[in-house]
């Protein structure tokens, strides 16, 4: 990988040698290492934006009842921890759903029956092996996110970048990983995205708000938050919408929230939810469907355990 030193990056972006420094020991440009005393930094690394200047954005629609949530997730917190038997059953489950659905809200073709055999190592013929592909790579991004959790690794670019090039791996190469450079429209969609010299920028703000504007909101709106302003900049050409739903879930099940699965017949809803809150910064549509999905899971989980 091609580097640079801190001298170098100091004079592509025109900020002092020593405030490199201390963002590097803060962790804030990903993918610098130290070896001795020198910092090398990505040569592609992004300026990082200066954090003591606010832009804080004001959304509506965040008020929201969670006492029905609260009270379910309890009486689940009370069966913890779950035995083999469950945690298998429930986690076989969750990866068959949600990748079906997430891939299918995007155009897969592949049935729910369908989706499990070819998680099983079989393959279905008359269908794409990019379908096949997506299918593997979700439940993996899934095994990824799990692994993130498990380890208590904090959400930063580096790791949605890892993401996004695990849900487009054998795919699209070029693009995995990788922030689009090339502006891009959204079908069906008032909302038009950033400009993708935009997306750098936006991108960091965003890991801002989560870490910082969003951090004492309840949990499910930081999670929706999460969801929503993500796909608001839709920093890479393709796999925005699957990328986001496990950020979501990622977050949910970080603060020991069942995931939530939103499903294909859900797809207008979602999309029209979204765009109101892209357009108007009002949430509430969304919010109002997260948690109806939150209650459903909850409520799912607790048929098992009961």
């Amino acid at each position: 990988m091609n580097t640079m030193t801190i001298h170098e990056a100091s004079i592509k972006w025109g900020i002092s040698e020593r405030r490199i420094r201390l963002l590097c020991a803060s962790g804030r440009i990903y993918g610098a290492t130290k070896i001795g005393k020198t910092w090398f930094l990505p040569f592609d690394s992004s300026k990082p934006i200066d954090t003591r200047l606010s832009n804080q954005l004001v959304y509506t629609g965040l008020n929201y009842d969670f006492s029905k949530i609260e009270e379910l997730k309890q009486t689940i917190d009370g069966y913890r921890p779950l035995s083999k038997n469950i945690s298998k059953s429930l986690k076989e489950k969750l990866i068959v759903d949600w990748t079906y659905n997430s891939n299918a809200i995007e155009g897969n073709t592949l049935t729910l029956s369908e989706t499990k055999v070819v998680l099983e190592g079989l393959t279905i013929g008359g269908k794409s092996i990019v379908e096949h592909l997506e299918v593997i790579n979700h439940r993996d991004a899934i095994l990824f996110i799990e692994d993130l959790i498990s380890d208590n690794v904090p959400l930063n670019e580096w790791n949605i970048k890892n993401v996004h090039a695990l849900i487009l791996k054998g795919i699209d190469q070029n693009n995995a990983g990788r922030y689009r450079n090339e502006n891009v429209l959204i079908s069906g969609a008032t909302h038009i995205p950033p400009t993708h010299f935009q997306i750098d920028q936006l991108m960091q703000q965003l890991i801002r708000a989560y870490e910082n504007e969003w951090k004492d909101a309840h949990p499910i709106v930081r999670a929706m938050l999460l969801h929503g302003e993500f796909v608001k900049i839709h920093p890479f050409i393709d796999g925005n919408g699957r990328t986001a739903r496990l950020l979501l879930n990622f977050e949910l099940m970080k603060q020991g929230y069942t995931p939530i699965i939103i499903r294909k017949d859900q797809r207008l809803q979602y999309y029209a939810a979204l765009d109101t809150a892209h357009t108007t910064m009002n949430y509430e549509p969304f919010l109002n469907l997260i948690c109806d999905l939150v209650i459903e899971s909850e409520k799912l989980w607790l048929f098992v355990l009961e």
